[in-house]
């Protein structure tokens, strides 16, 4: 997974750089600053006297020779452990050696560490006790300047406080850094133009590279200071596919470019010195990829993973991404859930939910017992107070995992030293039992365990990790019964994460980690409280004037890890899975796929296939104008058509109603209730009533067969927007902020022609109401306002479900996803929104340079009429318009589709109506 990938790509690097050495070797903090090639002189003056040949590395806090020879140890010495530095020979010391060892250097010291003899991956050995080793470099004329870098961060590292030696070592490191500039001989193309150069450092884990960016037209570069792994890090800019600013080190100083759609590991990770410079790139990039990518947000990740576009892994990808979680930052790596929750049995058996772990509560929640202990204390605790006294996730956790493939970063994060054998990851029970029952145990998993390469789980690498208590070895990573081999292991566990089970649980789990109840008090509610100093914000370092604090502070964050950047405020939506595809929350309101909102008017055939509507809307980009007609004097507001599809009712602004024969091509009737505006037009089951909307604040009921005005419903206090219908009950919205429900019943006198409209409910708004829709069972209705609200209504108790204010303008049009799970809105500031019903979420945004008037949908491609006149098909789950059709010379104002989606009608400010088709 990344972070294997990432070990390889270093691998690769250190073939190009044929060293054994790594920044691994370098203390956590530590800086590698420059190298010399040289001979450590053993045994000097004596018979026995040898050179070893090698590279001496000058690093902040420690001097490193590299033997040319791999049988020979790599040697670190702590600046902090040395006695005296200095030119060998000098103050009158082996002063006959000097002559011969002229480029001589002295160390004097009383502890050093041997790594990797015969490139063995292995705890440091270490030797103490008063030694001089001397070092002969290559270039007798650079030892004064080394010896005074040797002295001055031996300075350094000597100080008391640990705040006062970074400050020192940064003011080093700065003077280094502004003493050269990026090499722009190293430009790909000498028609390069130079846009931005800057300071920075190049994050991977554990360790940092200082350096310098430079950015040109095409291209991205990094300059190591030191020049290693390899001299230079290119990017093109027309590879990129994603970047995001980061917080490094609690600090909004980071910034991760990757070249890839789907991929954690990152292309490169840059930390910069300055917020500034880290803004000013990302815009360059940013700007950049507008014409190139389109940009990804949570939401949009969210709506395809609910219709099945992302599998569960994919979505927790992404997830993190957003969450800067990275597999560059240990203590922000990736974190994946434990789903299964059986490691005893000898089958797991996904259809059975015992097998899993409850998804609804952080892992310190599962074990009850454990629970109300740590309950205890937190009562009993001052403010501020904590449940957990650790993370679910830090470096320690992780190369727990990882230590059989990243064994020296296990090394570097524990000062050369592996982890008592019996607490390293031994057993997947074993884990699991001691993450139920452990006092101090929360720890979630990660990526690797979902992935396909097992080495994680194998010691290929045939590493000594120590004996255990019962005197086995440590090895392989031992299996739950129910997996034959490592491969069958992750096959199994990828089985189970994308099982039923976790599809419909899996949202429970991202409230808690990236929700809203990572905070606040449904944090406490949900027993999910870890300490202050994990969360975004819990700290803020520029306000701490105390080196050593700021320091420590830091350290201790980082070792401890931190909790992901928050990226939903309310109740994360469910998944759609083909158990509960046709359900919504709450019972009130089940909307099944079989009823299919059938707007009236439009063709309904039993034998009508899912299949075949979802062709029709896969070719809707093919969508061609078949016939126009002009047929109002202004703009048209409204269309109905009849079942057989013969006739079309259109309402507009001119006040008139028409009747316009598809088959003869001829306009039949015209009919005019008053001299104000109609808004919409519908018509009643069995098409012998058609009924129209007016700004008179009159809805009027027009009988076709009798060619006359049947009933007036005077409802409303000002112009009527829009009307719907469904058994036998009119909904009525109105710029006199309400929506009103009509049950329309026979007249009590026998033979009167007119009915009695009885209010049912009146749902009340702060503003007027532009537009309503109503969901497949017409169990919901939502409603959008003037001032850019969308509220969906529970219509069983006429109460309101959410109220989102998801546009800047009035809001055009609105209408449910035929499976009622999604309600979309269309809005004057060119946004079209995606909420999801059962929690209220926005959970996809797409902006188009004008309004869109009006639209249809099928839950996952949108066809829409703009401002302009054009029809855009848009893709929702891959966030791009696909396809621009031209239509009408002014605004399309309301579009009709048959219920096979293969027919359009269009009408529009131009005053014509357009009849399309779909041409296969």
């Amino acid at each position: 997974m990344a972070f294997i990938r990432k070990k390889r790509r270093e691998q690769q690097l250190q073939l190009y750089s044929k060293e054994r050495f790594s920044l691994l070797l370098l203390n956590l903090e530590e800086y590698y600053f420059e190298q010399h090639t040289a001979n450590h002189i053993r045994h000097k003056g004596s018979q026995n006297e040898r050179k070893i040949r090698g590279s001496l590395k000058i690093c902040s806090k420690s001097v490193i020779f590299e033997p040319d020879a791999v049988s020979q140890p790599i040697i670190k010495i702590p600046l902090r452990d040395c006695i005296k530095i200095g030119k060998h020979g000098e103050n009158g010391a082996n002063r006959h050696f000097a002559k011969v060892v002229s480029g001589g250097i002295s160390l004097i010291f009383s502890q050093v560490y041997f790594i990797k003899e015969h490139n063995i991956v292995a705890p440091y050995k270490i030797e103490r006790g008063t030694m001089e080793y001397v070092f002969e470099l290559d270039v007798s004329g650079k030892v004064e300047g080394v010896v005074e870098t040797l002295l001055q961060l031996h300075r350094a590292s000597c100080l008391d406080k640990l705040g006062d030696q970074t400050a020192m070592i940064t003011a080093i490191l700065q003077s280094r850094l502004a003493r050269t500039s990026f090499d722009k001989n190293r430009f790909q193309s000498v028609s390069e133009k130079l846009h931005m150069e800057c300071k920075a450092e190049m994050v991977t884990p554990l360790v940092t590279n200082p350096g310098h960016v430079c950015i040109t037209d095409t291209n991205l570069y990094f300059q190591p200071l030191n020049g290693y792994p390899k001299p230079m890090v290119q990017i093109t800019l027309h590879d990129v596919r994603r970047i995001y600013k980061r917080r490094h080190g609690l600090m909004p100083l980071g910034l991760e470019v990757f070249c890839t759609e789907d991929d954690l590991c990152s292309d490169v990770y840059l930390k910069f010195y300055e917020r500034q410079d880290r803004d000013d790139l990302y815009f360059y990039i940013a700007t950049y990829l507008e014409h190139h990518v389109a940009e990804r947000t949570a939401e949009g990740y969210t709506l395809q993973w609910q219709r099945g576009l992302l599998s569960n892994y994919q979505y927790l990808l992404h997830l993190n991404t957003l969450a800067d979680r990275s597999c560059n930052d240990l203590s922000q790596y990736p974190v994946f859930p434990w789903v299964v929750g059986d490691y005893s049995s000898s089958e797991l058996d996904l259809s059975n939910p015992g097998t899993f772990r409850d998804l609804s509560k952080p892992v310190g929640a599962l074990n009850k017992e454990r629970l109300e202990r740590l309950l205890t204390r937190y009562q009993e605790m001052p403010e501020p107070k904590f449940m957990y006294g650790s993370h679910y996730s830090s470096p320690g956790y992780v190369l727990f995992y990882l230590v059989r493939i990243a064994p020296e970063y296990m090394l570097c994060l524990q000062n050369g030293r592996f982890d008592n054998a019996d607490r390293m990851f031994n057993s997947i029970a074993e884990t699991w039992k001691n993450c139920l029952d452990g006092a101090t145990d929360f720890k979630e998993l990660i990526p690797e365990f979902y992935g396909d390469d097992v080495s994680f789980l194998v010691n290929s690498l045939k590493l000594d990790l120590g004996k255990r208590q019962g005197g086995q070895m440590v090895d392989d990573v031992e299996l739950p019964p129910w997996a034959r081999s490592p491969e069958d292991f992750l096959q199994k566990s990828r089985d189970a994460l994308e099982s039923d089970y976790v599809s419909e649980h899996l949202h429970e789990w991202i409230d808690l980690v990236f929700g809203y109840k990572q905070k606040g008090r449904d944090a406490v509610g949900a027993h999910n409280v870890f300490h202050p100093l994990t969360y975004e914000g819990g700290v803020d370092l520029n306000s701490i004037e105390d080196p050593d604090e700021k320091v420590a502070m830091l350290t201790q964050i980082l070792e401890f890890g931190q909790t992901p950047k928050q990226l939903f405020v309310t109740p994360h939506p469910r998944r759609i899975t083909p158990k509960f595809k046709s359900l919504s929350q709450p019972s009130s309101y089940n909307a099944s796929t079989a009823d299919t909102p059938v707007s009236p008017g439009e063709e309904s055939f039993e034998d009508l296939t899912e299949e075949s509507r979802t062709l029709a809307w896969s070719n809707i980009t093919r969508l061609q104008l078949h016939e126009q007609h002009k047929i109002h004097k202004e703009a048209v507001t409204g269309i109905a058509v009849s079942r057989s599809g013969s006739s079309v009712f259109t309402t507009s602004q001119d006040s008139t109603l028409k009747m316009f024969s598809k088959e003869s091509k001829m306009l039949q009737r015209s009919i005019s209730f008053s001299n104000m505006a109609l808004s919409s037009c519908l018509l009643l089951p069995g098409d012998a009533t058609v009924v129209s909307s007016s700004w008179d604040n009159n809805v009027y009921f027009y009988s076709i067969a009798f060619g006359r005005r049947q009933d007036t419903l005077m409802g409303h206090d000002d112009a009527v927007s829009k009307i719907c219908w469904h058994d036998n009950r009119l909904y009525s919205a109105s710029w006199d902020s309400t929506v009103k429900v009509w049950s329309r019943v026979p007249a009590e006198m026998p033979g009167s022609r007119r009915h009695r409209f009885d209010l049912l409910a009146e749902l009340e708004h702060d503003v007027s109401v532009d537009t309503i829709s109503l969901s497949a069972a017409s169990t919901l209705l939502v409603s959008g306002t003037k001032e850019g609200t969308v509220t969906i209504w529970d219509l069983t108790a006429a109460t309101i479900l959410h109220q989102i204010p998801c546009h800047s303008g009035t809001v055009c049009d609105t209408a449910f996803s035929p499976d009622s799970r999604h309600v979309l809105s269309a809005g004057a500031d060119g946004c079209l929104n995606v909420v999801d019903v059962q929690t209220g979420m926005l959970i996809s945004s797409m902006t188009s340079e004008e309004p869109q008037r009006c639209f249809l949908w099928d839950g996952n491609s949108v066809l829409s009429g703009s401002q302009s006149g054009e029809l855009l098909v848009w893709d929702l789950l891959g966030g791009k318009i696909r396809e621009r059709i031209q239509g009408h010379t002014g605004a399309v104002t309301c579009m009709w589709m048959n219920d096979q989606c293969s027919s359009v009608i269009t009408g529009g400010e131009d005053r014509q109506i357009m009849f399309w088709k779909l041409q296969y």
